[in-house]
């Protein structure tokens, strides 16, 4: 049977080279300074513009892009058509595409005083692309919010463990936050006390587990639950909006949680990136190396001293290649360009541009961390990505259809068995995986809304170094009433995580999911057409290759995506054939082949701007364009 260790293998040989030789490569290329003043330094107003140290950014920039899209999709992917796709696709491409995607991201906002892809590509190809961009991605953002609050709500059902260890770090952020900042209080010191507080609560997680409401049908709570609803009274929670679409996802309890966690996430986006993000993010970041790093040393030992419970091997239920169409229980979906859209975050996401040029940027130190932060950030996803196919590997996968619910516990329960090798009881690890998967998709959450409101205020016009609260104009006009709200730190979070809410206890979240990873790689195209076209008016001896071919590459694997899905799946099977069989059903059909036709649409039309904008700056140099850091 083959040994699990040769998937780690594998993607440790090609970031090694990526990261040693091509990064590198691309400092160099996009002449990254040291002793450069960055926007942090230029704008540093203490809310959004704060200098960092570089651990403490790195734990905030991997945290933050780390959401559950790397571990969901190469679960599913591997289990639809074998693990051998699904690590090629991540072993060369990540270091290919990705990691280029987000270093170049955070470069060319280095360039452009902190702003976001929006802006960037603004300057140069002019004002409606810029909101067309932006638009699309404040879009985007509010399905990343919806779908993964919903994602942990269901992980806090399946490991209430989890949510009390949650509750406990996330306290420990706060207090660490004033240490750090306010107290200036020794910064080893304090990593040493803090982080050693942060594991100590998987030991409070497991001793006393928590619970809004009892368990549903499909869930066993562990002895000794702590459960809210039976404290107060409020019943088994059938009242609460939503209740009966999450069957089979944690029915009342994860119903509760969806609303809480949106709104931790817009209060935790409206606070300075010091009281929160920054200290939390840092903190966590310790879990998720741990977890991630913890799992590849396992399977490193339990292969070489076979000192785990299970022979860490390739369970005999997933296939190395399970064919072109994929297996049979999952509906026969082919692998191109399905895999591409299903394993989006771990190889190449949309989202982490937002990221990079959204607060990574405002925040470092010096230009040439970006090399560590933007590149090396991106490598580590990848390695998720792969341990989170190790955890499919060894658990095995009976319900390749079955999306979030099956895929998120596979995640702790593989990775609660690699662990034993390292002589970590199996229940242990897996609370301990469950949180660190709880931990990334927190931060990815809050940071999204966050970056929600830097769209809005590069779409409605803030100028940098500025915030807004959302009520300095509000009575002052229509339209001065809407930009305060959209601009505000306190009132655009109201803003998405409503619409987000909705779309969960609609049912709807359903019908977006499969449009999700299409709309982020799309994303993803759009930010490497960007840095395209500002090399491109760099300077003409700039190569484009580098960021212009995977630019091309998720361009015709979103359109083709995207297609499939509108006039295949959703047109063909369920209209033309009857494939919806209700009414609901067919208005969900009619809606996702609107969304994909639309998100096809600007894709293209920005494409076609963007080349227009490269086919300027190099055809014709009487064309007079701006520098690349002048704003």
């Amino acid at each position: 049977m083959t040994a699990v260790i040769w998937i780690v293998l594998a993607v440790l040989v090609t970031f090694s080279v990526g990261y040693v030789g091509y990064s590198r490569y691309l400092t160099q290329f996009v002449e990254l300074d040291a002793e450069a003043e960055t926007p942090a330094h230029k704008y540093e107003d203490g809310q959004e513009y704060v200098p960092s140290k570089k651990p403490v950014l790195l734990g905030h920039h991997f945290s933050s892009i780390a959401g559950g899209a790397p571990i969901i999709g190469p679960i599913t992917a591997g289990a639809i058509w074998g693990w051998v796709p699904a690590l090629l696709w991540v072993a060369i491409g990540n270091p290919l595409m990705g990691a280029v995607h987000d270093f170049v991201s955070l470069s060319g906002s280095l360039r452009h005083e902190g702003k976001s892809i929006g802006y960037i590509i603004g300057q140069y190809v002019g004002e409606q692309g810029k909101d067309m961009l932006l638009w699309f991605a404040f879009l985007t953002i509010i399905l990343i919010v919806a779908v993964f609050a919903l994602v942990v709500g269901i992980v806090f059902n399946a490991f209430p463990q989890v949510t009390t260890a949650s509750f406990v770090y996330i306290a420990l952020a706060f207090v660490f936050g004033v240490y750090l900042y306010q107290l200036n209080g020794p910064f080893i010191v304090g990593t040493i006390i803090f982080v050693a507080g942060v594991f100590a609560g998987v030991w409070v997680g497991i001793q006393f587990p928590f619970a809004l409401f009892p368990a549903g049908p499909e869930t066993t709570y562990p002895e000794g639950t702590i459960v809210l609803a039976d404290l107060l009274g409020l019943g088994d929670g059938a009242w609460l909006p939503g209740t009966e679409l999450l069957v089979g996802l944690g029915y009342a309890n994860t119903a509760a949680w969806v609303p809480i966690i949106m709104i931790y996430g817009a209060i935790a986006s409206a606070l300075p990136v010091w009281v929160l993000l920054q200290p939390r993010d840092y903190l966590s970041s310790f879990l998720l190396y741990t977890g991630v790093g913890g799992a590849i040393i396992a399977i490193i030992v339990g292969t070489l001293f076979a000192t785990s419970t299970e022979p860490l091997v390739i369970d005999p239920t997933i296939g190395a290649f399970e064919g072109f169409w994929g297996t049979e229980a999952a509906g026969l979906v082919p692998l191109f360009p399905i895999l591409f859209l299903t394993i989006a975050c771990g190889t190449i996401s949309g989202f982490h541009s937002l990221v990079s040029s959204g607060t990574t940027a405002k925040q470092l130190n010096k230009e040439t961390d970006a090399r560590l932060i933007g590149y090396g950030g991106m490598l580590g996803e990848g390695l998720l990505a792969a341990v989170a196919l190790s955890t499919l590997a060894v658990w095995g996968f009976a319900d390749p259809a079955g999306g979030i619910g099956a895929a998120l516990p596979n995640f702790a329960d593989g990775g609660g068995i690699i662990l034993t090798a390292l002589f970590i009881p199996e229940a242990v690890g897996a609370v301990f995986m469950a949180l660190v998967l709880v931990s990334f998709l927190l931060t990815s959450m809050d940071t999204a809304v966050r970056l929600g409101r830097y769209m809005m205020e590069e779409v409605v016009g803030t100028p940098a170094g500025r915030t807004a609260t959302g009520f300095e104009d509000i009575g002052g006009g229509f339209r001065e009433t809407l930009g305060s709200i959209g601009r505000g730190r306190y009132t655009n979070p109201v803003v998405q995580i409503i619409p987000a809410y909705l779309l969960v206890v609609s049912g709807e979240w359903v019908t977006l999911w499969a449009l999700f990873g299409g709309a982020n790689q799309l994303l993803a195209a759009l930010a490497l057409l960007t840095a395209t076209v500002w090399l491109a008016n760099w300077d003409e001896s700039k190569q484009l290759v580098s960021t212009g071919v995977p630019m091309a590459i998720m361009v015709v694997i979103t359109v083709l995506g995207l297609a499939w899905l509108a006039f295949y799946e959703n047109l063909y099977q369920n209209i033309a054939l009857g494939g919806a069989e209700t009414t609901e059903a067919l208005i969900s059909s009619v809606v996702q082949i609107v969304l994909a036709i639309v998100l096809i649409g600007l894709g293209l039309a920005l494409v076609k701007k963007g080349y227009e904008g490269i086919r300027t700056a190099r055809g014709d140099r009487d064309v007079a364009e701006p520098e690349p850091g002048d704003d």
